[in-house]
């Protein structure tokens, strides 16, 4: 008995002393942030207006979007002037209908499943051909120097230039590639004109426009391997396959892990080649989720606003899975990402 009411007046004890301990980790943290602005204004003062353009920015649009996918916005009921009247907005908040209609309507998933085979077979065909390029570049060749300025050049071409480009290129009755096929006695190809050549067309427009980058990433890569260990590894013995495998690849995943996660994130989202070259044609072949996003919110009419900022919403969504998940990955094989 005097063992239990010695205990309890130890823990009687205890408890002013704990709560004087959470009142001055309560005050310390205060005071630290205190310590800091004091101490580092002038970082502070020089990072402000950065974060404040990037929320003006960013960060309202992306409130906004947010907001404007749980209603039932659209061109017809927004806020909007006619002549001299402006009329205010009468749409109304309807949840998560739009997301459910969205992930349970066959638009959304198959305009998806063919997002994905863009992005997986653009991403993967221009990290071979990149590192094939590299691997080339990387040796001591005649004119080196002239075959990286001709292989960057696509790179340092505006984007819509390039895609305006190869528009030409594609046209069926006029176009540079189906005369060099009459040329030889082939019937003219329709490249944007046929579903199935239409999807083969801009993705090889995009491995063109997507292979410099990723030659230059690489290469710089490849310059950073010691070549000690290549020189150790054909003493050894190991072949061309064998040194490629375990010196240059393990050499090279840092900047791979790098470059293949932006090349993802840059295809999936990438507008430009898509709208410029066929606007998601033949009918909805080669549409993706960005360009039918763009297309809810200024083509169809009414423009729907509210099913833009859904689709948009979900493909920042599904971009942040895959950036979660490919973390995880990555440390899962021991790299830091």
């Amino acid at each position: 008995m005097a063992v239990h009411t010695s205990g309890q007046s130890v823990a009687k004890a205890a408890e002013p002393n704990r709560a004087r301990g959470r009142r001055r980790d309560s005050a310390a943290a205060p005071g630290k942030l205190r310590r800091a602005l004091s101490t580092h204004w002038y970082a502070w003062a020089m990072v402000a207006p950065v974060v404040i353009v990037i929320g003006v920015i960013i960060g309202y649009p992306l409130v906004r979007g947010v907001y404007l996918s749980l209603t039932d916005a659209n061109e017809r009921n927004v806020e909007r002037s006619i002549g001299v009247n402006q009329l205010p907005a009468t749409y109304e908040f309807v949840g998560l209908d739009n997301y459910a209609d969205a992930l349970s309507g066959d638009q959304f998933l198959g305009t998806l499943g063919w997002t994905l085979v863009w992005t997986v077979s653009c991403v993967a065909v221009t990290f071979g051909l990149g590192l094939a390029l590299a691997n080339i570049l990387n040796r001591r060749i005649a004119g080196r120097s002239f075959y990286r300025m001709v292989l960057v050049l696509p790179w340092a071409v505006p984007g819509f230039v390039s895609v305006f480009a190869w528009r030409f290129l594609y046209n069926e009755d006029n176009g540079l590639l189906n005369k060099i096929l009459a040329g030889g006695g082939i019937d003219a190809v329709p490249w944007l004109n046929d579903p199935m050549m239409a999807k083969i067309s801009v993705i090889a427009v995009n491995v063109w426009l997507g292979v410099p980058f990723m030659m230059v990433a690489l290469l710089g890569g490849l310059q950073s391997i010691p070549g000690e260990l290549y020189e150790a590894a054909e003493m050894d013995g190991a072949s061309a396959w064998q040194r490629f495998r375990h010196i240059t690849m393990p050499g090279l995943r840092s900047v791979s892990t790098t470059v293949i996660l932006l090349s993802t994130i840059w295809t999936f989202n990438m507008f430009p080649v898509i709208f410029l070259l066929t606007r998601g044609g033949p009918g909805e072949a080669t549409q993706i989720l960005v360009t039918q996003a763009y297309k809810f919110s200024f083509e169809i009419s009414p423009r729907d606003f509210a099913q833009s900022s859904t689709w948009g919403v979900l493909i920042l969504v599904l971009l942040m899975l895959f950036a979660a998940v490919y973390q995880r990955v990555l440390r899962k094989q021991g790299e830091t990402w």
